[in-house]
């Protein structure tokens, strides 16, 4: 019947014309809509059945589309294509604009266009010299009128610096962008076209495509299921219901996009791609808001939430002062796992609140959980970069000071003058002289180069590690990976070839160590073997041809089947024309493989009504479901629990302790006078099976893991092997790779035995069991992907070592996703892995190869080390630029180092010095020391020793030629010049010798832990050869013909030898510092810490409650409010590209927790993103729950859509408009913040 109506509908629609679709975009549309039923009956009413749609578009559930590219075109223009258009990159003048906004450059800004109004005006000659002595003294008319000179430089370097800054925001932004795109072409999906399976880029997906759906996709497109196979859906992403959703073709044939196959396999046809799926609906909806101004309506919400902002402030001290009276009765009896201790000892409850459906409860438990901290090395730096520009602030304010005073002095006190009208001007030229100089002392200590360096370390090593096979997805995972202490893996794939191979069988009652001619297998078992492998794999599993002759036939789909596919070639035997014969419409049902079952199996109807069923799976599981085996003659015997005890000994361990993976395949017949079995029964349809045979199936060791392996262990980094393998097979893996070595005191565990060590008698996990095990744990065999998720929890939430374990996890399957999550750093399998593995993942391991970890770590290593020389370099220089800077004005009244001289100084410093030293390439020697723990200080003593030795030594040499240079290269003296004196040799010769030390300490600062040779491996690193050279030429360039702007003369040749041997100085006298041993000096004091716990104040940690991850970063901007600090500009344009990257590489976060998400075809959406709810509903509170109200409140409501998506400050995110951050409510919630604060400035940013 369905085919009579498909031949019909076929004839009409072609009938109807050539050109046109049977069916429009409309109605596509509004079809995937509905859900369920009601889609199953629309498309009855409207099509009759899926055939009826597959003619109306033009394709065959069998054969699929043509593939011709006109057809193919002309489905994208009627259809649409399947691609979400990400958001505008910001133009060059944006960031230039944005680099503007600096409130320092904006200050300089505004005094250099003062100083330059003022230089035009000039007293009659007569009364010059009534102004005290500063102002008069210019003979040269010329030399006068060249006073415009400075406030013109100013703003030609403040050019510069802007140009700078945002061509660097500019290239990291295009280099996030590829990685972007890198990551989109990375994803394929398979697809019938021309009757041939093959795999295509997920944006070349067409309406009308036959796509084959597997365990652990993520749907591309919308489609209607044509033919399934036991197929399970994680609608969460969009529905929010975590149940898994059966499809089927008489109840719910309806596949939406962005949602994960869990189980099952089957064939869809593409019904909407792209901005017409559902995902790309919600996303239009999300980006929507972009362009329009604001509507009313959203201008009445923004009122609404800012009442219900204030109420709820209000709400919240009078809880706070309850709180307060009650602390004192309070003592109730405390339970660990349910209570969060405040820091003052008060127990925050967490009560599930009494809402509607419990989700508020469901996140109150959720915070008590560790929370996974994101970037560490960020927060740090923030915190140091705020520190270094409260004391510059402070510095500058005081040199300002200084200078006022002692002018007013001595002008009209020393010097007795009255303060004349006309002589003003020239007064107040002055002063804005002394601001400048105050300005530049500013902008010289704030370092605003520190974030940059972070950044561009972060984008170089992970431009770096593309080419190790390393696709990074989150920025900061590749510097938690320097960090990482245990590393739990996967067996199959990773520290395997992946590449599996039948060796040994053991079939008719006897052994064979290789496998047997054809000949010795009896043809009745022959039969059934080649039929259960051949049905019994999933179709999308193919042994195909070399790529080039005499390679290695490709293998293509899950590798154990293709090594029981190759087992069949190999007995000469084609699996395909038993393909071809049962196709796969006709298996009648199919339970696929999961973690659970750890068997598959697939059940043929017989002509005479009864069944077969074939099935495969791990031996010692399958076995003990056979009653019986087949014998030498083909016949079947009965199969006691005593044979099977026999087998177990003689067979399958010998083969798993020569680490073989042992698969028993089984049948079992259902005949026809019994009638229908009850399909749904599982435990009584796998039953009484009959054994065929048992087969070891060799994946040899990768030869270069055992390596990597010994590199990691003295690295200080343990090595974990977690496995679903039998634990003979893993343990004898395991020694292999050198895990686990002979004579060694460690533990293998079995996932049933370590569940049971791990649990108490009421079957709870207790923290303290775990820590008893895991040190010791090596292998952990048989295990599920819970116990995987426990034991890296186990591990991270672990106190028994002094520091906090950093856990890097690697995983492949859809039920990795959990575990990868939970770990610091989620390595995914690029070739063998699932979508689902890759979202959770941090990083991609495009070649599934264990080495490539190594490779990973040394760069998370590299890039700490890269930050900390760049801070050993610039703080040297910080701290001597602005010493020099203040006691010259304080002693001569004017700064030795002029501003324009200074904002050079500032450029080399912060943004070449910190491309320089961020570009190191990794060493080996990285690999030979300890991983540094989370606590570490970014400057340690050594460094501290270098810096002040450093610095002792620069501003010696600089205040001699300050005070005595004169004499030393007989020239006249520089010091107290009037206002608009011409530039003298003497400051020429300090400025030129302060930049050459800062050239020469660059190379000095290559190294941080105190070697001896500096200029190990600098050809190595061609940026920093060149920056240093460069700097070096337009140095030369700006002594020799700055002139006026530069405050610069010409020198002659002995003085420019003498600046360069002063500098080269720094060489000779950082080998002296060398030697004195860090250890004598005991006031070293080291810098640069993360936030401990202790130091955050109790409010924030209360809101950090609520919080899924702790960034540090924020925190840290949280605190440090400098308010017109430079840096503080800088570090959020850094923070805010690093969290674009964050957000754009991250498809979506969270597989149980659904948070921010954006991507690229797939995302989820979180229940936030419901659209119905416009009344946010305000929850019911206990009075025992406190602080976490406010912030709960948001998570368990969805609220409208915030309005932020409309903000005028967009930051540059390729899908920012759709990622909301949870920071930025709780942010908004904790501090109200004016309008105009930077603060304000970095939410709407953030």
């Amino acid at each position: 019947m369905a085919r009579n109506s498909f031949r019909g509908s076929k004839y009409k629609a072609d009938a109807n014309h050539d050109a046109d679709f049977g069916c429009t975009l409309k109605e596509l549309r509004s079809l995937m809509e509905l859900r369920g039923p009601e889609g199953l009956q629309r498309i009855q009413e409207c099509y009759g059945d899926v055939q009826g749609l597959c003619s109306r578009l033009k394709s065959s559930p069998t054969e699929g589309l043509s593939g011709q590219a006109d057809d193919i075109a002309r489905r994208k223009e009627e259809f649409g294509k399947n691609f979400i258009p990400p958001k505008k990159p910001k133009t060059f003048l944006q960031l230039v604009w944005e680099a503007l906004q600096d409130v320092t450059l904006i200050i300089l800004e505004v005094a250099a266009i003062i100083s330059l109004g003022l230089s035009f005006y000039r007293p009659p000659d007569t009364e010059r010299e009534n102004c005290g002595r500063a102002a008069g003294g210019v003979d040269d008319e010329g030399e006068a009128e060249a006073g415009w000179i400075e406030g013109a430089a100013i703003l030609l370097s403040v050019i510069c610096v802007v140009l700078v800054t945002a061509f660097n925001d500019w290239s990291k932004e295009k280099q996030f962008r590829g990685l972007q795109s890198r990551i989109e072409q990375e994803q394929k999906f398979t697809v019938i076209r021309g009757g041939q399976v093959i795999q295509i880029p997920v944006a070349e997906l067409v309406a009308g495509d036959i796509a084959q759906v597997k365990y652990g996709d993520l749907l591309p497109a919308d489609g209607v299921l044509i033919q399934g196979n036991d197929l399970k859906i994680d609608e969460s992403s969009l529905t929010g219901e975590s149940d898994h959703v059966r499809k089927t073709l008489d109840k719910d044939p309806m596949l939406l996009s962005g949602t994960h196959v869990m189980e099952g396999s089957g064939r869809m046809l593409v019904t909407a791609v792209g901005v017409n799926s559902q995902t790309g609906i919600i996303f239009t909806l999300l980006g929507g808001g972009d362009d329009d101004g604001e509507s009313e309506d959203e201008k009445e919400e923004k009122e609404r939430k800012k009442k219900e902002k204030e109420e709820k402030k209000k709400e919240k001290e009078r809880k706070k002062k309850e709180k307060k009276e009650k602390k004192g009765k309070k003592n109730k009896k405390q339970d660990g796992s349910d209570k969060k201790k405040g820091k003052d000892g008060t127990s925050v409850d967490t009560e599930p609140l009494s809402s509607e459906d419990g989700i508020d409860g469901e996140v109150k438990k959720k915070s008590n959980l560790p929370k996974k901290e994101k970037s560490v090395l960020q927060g740090k730096l923030t915190k140091l970069a705020v520190q270094i520009g409260k004391a510059g602030l402070f510095m500058s304010a005081i040199t300002v000071i200084i200078l006022v005073v002692l002018f007013l002095v001595d002008t009209f006190w020393i010097q007795g003058l009255p303060w004349i009208k006309d002589c003003t001007p020239i007064y107040i030229q002055f002063f804005v002289k002394f601001f400048i100089i105050g300005v530049t002392v500013l902008v010289v200590a704030v370092p605003e180069g520190l974030p940059l360096a972070v950044t561009i370390s972060l984008a170089y090593s992970v431009k770096k590690m593309m080419k190790d096979n390393n696709l990074v997805r989150h920025l900061d995972a590749c510097e938690t990976m320097g960090n990482a202490t245990a590393i739990c893996s996967d067996k199959t794939g990773t520290l395997t070839m992946n590449r599996m191979t039948v060796v040994q069988v053991y079939v008719g009652d006897r052994h064979y160590r290789k496998v047997p001619e054809p000949e010795l297998i009896p043809g009745k078992i022959m039969d059934l073997l080649i039929t259960g492998i051949s049905v019994n794999c999933a179709y999308t599993t193919k042994i195909m041809p070399p790529e080039r002759e005499g390679g290695l036939p490709r293998q293509v789909g899950n590798k154990t089947e293709c090594a029981l596919l190759g087992f069949a070639l190999d007995l000469r035997r084609d699996y395909q024309i038993i393909r071809s014969e049962y196709p796969e419409e006709k298996l009648f049902k199919v339970y696929t493989f999961n973690s659970v079952r750890k068997s598959m199996s697939t059940v043929l109807k017989n002509y005479d009504g009864s069944y077969r069923m074939f099935s495969k799976g791990a031996s010692e599981i399958l076995l003990k479901k056979c009653c019986k085996i087949l014998t030498a003659s083909g016949e079947p015997k009965f199969f006691k629990p005593r044979d099977r005890d026999d087998l177990m000994k003689m067979v399958i361990e010998p083969m798993a302790s020569e680490g073989l993976r042992t698969i028993c395949l089984a049948y079992r017949d259902f005949p026809a006078s019994e009638g229908e079995p009850d399909w749904d029964n599982e435990t009584d349809i796998l039953t009484g099976l009959t054994c065929i045979c048992v087969v070891g199936i060799e994946d040899p060791v990768r030869p270069e893991v055992p390596d990597a392996i010994r590199k990691c262990q003295r690295a200080g980094i343990t090595v974990r092997m977690v496995t679903g393998d039998n634990i003979n097979t893993a343990r004898a893996i395991a020694t292999k790779c050198g895990i686990i070595n002979p004579g060694d005191d460690f533990l293998c565990l079995e996932g049933k035995e370590f569940n049971r060590r791990i649990r108490n008698e009421l079957g709870e996990i207790e923290q303290e069991r775990i820590d008893r095990i895991w040190p010791k744990l090596r292998v952990l065999a048989r295990s599920s992907p819970t116990d995987k998720h426990t034991l890296v929890k186990g591990i991270i939430d672990s106190t028994v070592v002094e520091q906090r374990q950093v856990v890097a996890v690697t995983g492949d399957g859809t039920n990795d996703g959990p575990a990868l999550k939970k770990a610091d750093v989620g390595f995914a399998m690029g070739i063998a892995g699932t979508d689902v593995a890759k979202e959770a993942s941090d990083i991609i391991l495009t070649d599934d190869n264990f080495s490539s970890i190594v490779k990973a770590v040394m760069w998370g290593r590299n890039v700490y080390d890269s930050i900390s020389k760049f801070l050993q370099f610039q703080l040297t220089v910080n701290v001597v630029a602005v010493i020099v800077a203040f006691t010259g004005a304080c002693i001569t009244q004017d700064s030795p180092l002029k501003a324009v001289q200074m904002l050079w100084v500032n450029l080399i410093m912060d943004t070449f010095a910190s491309l320089a030293l961020a570009t190191e390439p990794p060493t080996e020697a990285l690999l030979l020391r300890k991983p540094y723990g989370r606590n570490k200080p970014l400057i340690s003593r050594t460094m501290m020793k270098n810096i002040l030795g450093h610095a002792i030594y620069q501003l010696t040499i600089i205040f001699t030629l300050l005070f005595a240079g004169e004499q030393i290269f007989d020239i006249d003296s520089g010091r107290n010049a009037p206002l608009h004196a011409p530039p003298s040799e003497h400051y020429t010769i300090v400025f030129n010798t302060f930049v050459m030390m800062q050239l020469f300490n660059e190379i000095n600062a290559r190294k941080i832990h105190g070697e001896r040779n500096v200029f190990d491996g600098i050809f190595n690193n061609l940026i920093f050869c060149s920056i240093v050279f460069g700097t070096f030429v337009v140095q030369i360039v700006i002594v020799q013909f700055g002139g006026k702007p530069f405050s610069c003369v010409g020198l002659s040749i002995d003085q420019w030898l003498w600046c360069v041997f002063l500098g080269f100085g720094c060489l000779l006298w950082g080998q002296l510092i060398t030697t004195i041993p860090t250890s004598r000096l005991k006031f070293l004091k080291t810098a640069g810490h993360g936030t401990q716990k202790e130091e955050i104040p109790e409010e924030e940690l209360e809101e950090m409650e609520d919080l899924d991850e702790i960034d540090h970063a924020e925190m840290e901007l949280r605190r440090g409010q400098v308010l017109w600090c430079r840096g503080l500009q800088r570090i959020q344009t850094q923070i805010r590209v690093v969290n674009a990257f964050r957000q754009t590489t991250s498809p979506y976060e969270g597989l149980e927790t659904p948070e921010s998400r954006s991507s690229i075809h797939n995302f989820m959406t979180h229940p936030e993103f419901r659209i119905e709810d416009s009344e946010p509903a305000i929850p019911l509170i206990d009075d025992t729950d406190l602080e976490e109200d406010a912030p709960t409140k948001r998570n368990a409501i969805p609220p409208p859509l915030p309005p932020v998506v409309s903000s005028p400050n967009q930051n540059n995110n390729a899908t920012d408009s759709r990622s909301f951050h949870r920071h930025k409510d709780i942010i908004k919630t904790a501090i109200p913040q004016p309008p105009g604060s930077p603060l304000h400035s970095l939410e709407t940013s953030l």
